[in-house]
């Protein structure tokens, strides 16, 4: 299978979702010589419409990091319009951090030709190599070298995990950890000359109450029940 891969520019907003035209219907050919007609996605976005399967978003092209997923796609004068949402994972939450920074901002996507035809003398003259007429598309990707420099992220959204309750919330723990951490190192290590029998025969101690530690499982455990009522409102 022949895989090529254009790039376009995107945007994100509020709600953890990123939007933009993946692909463009301009004259301008990319770095392959290659133009793409109106009408070049309909139909492999109609069968993976009929499938029910979302599309991957990708990171570099890289099916380890899939790290969200292509929720609609309006086929619209310009080219396919697309928006995507992060997933709530680590991976994904790191990539959003990066697009959101501004340094990262351009899609690519991932096909192979199925429909073509040679450019007329117009489109030879602008540059022009091959007209794609028809093309199967497997994956957008948010790439940092892109192969076609026309299309833009248009919309970037932050998403709520990014509230300033959260990152207070998270501070506290920070705090009430450091201090759990804080007890471990000031407590005696076993002398080195001990037995190695006598230590593995030792009968074991009933574990001691460690006040930082109850404090940072209660703060858990208040913040648990916080999100859950903003979730029942």
């Amino acid at each position: 299978m022949d895989l090529k891969y254009k790039s376009f520019e995107s945007a994100l907003g509020e709600l953890g979702t990123i939007s933009g035209y993946f692909s463009t219907y301009d004259k301008t050919p990319d770095s392959y010589g290659d133009i793409i007609e109106p009408g070049a996605f309909t139909e492999t976005l109609a069968k993976r419409k009929e499938t029910g399967h979302p599309f991957p978003l990708c990171w570099n092209h890289d099916l380890d990091q899939i790290i969200g997923t292509v929720d609609t796609i309006e086929d619209t004068e310009k080219g396919p319009l697309m928006t995507a949402s992060f997933f709530d994972t680590p991976l994904a939450q790191e990539k959003r951090e990066i697009v959101k920074s501004g340094c990262v901002y351009q899609f690519s996507f991932a096909y192979s030709v199925t429909a073509w035809r040679e450019p007329n003398a117009e489109e030879k003259a602008a540059g022009v190599m091959n007209v794609l007429t028809g093309v199967d598309l497997f994956e957008v990707s948010i790439v940092p070298i892109p192969a076609n420099q026309n299309a833009v992220m248009t919309e970037v959204k932050a998403g709520r995990r990014n509230s300033q309750k959260d990152a207070d919330a998270l501070k506290e723990i920070i705090r009430l950890a450091k201090g759990i951490l804080g007890e471990l190192d000031d407590a005696e290590d076993p002398d080195n000359g001990e037995d190695e029998a006598k230590a593995n025969t030792a009968v074991e101690e009933p574990e001691q109450s460690n006040p930082e530690k109850d404090n940072l499982l209660a703060y858990i455990k208040t913040m648990k029940e916080v999100k859950c009522d903003e979730h029942e409102d």
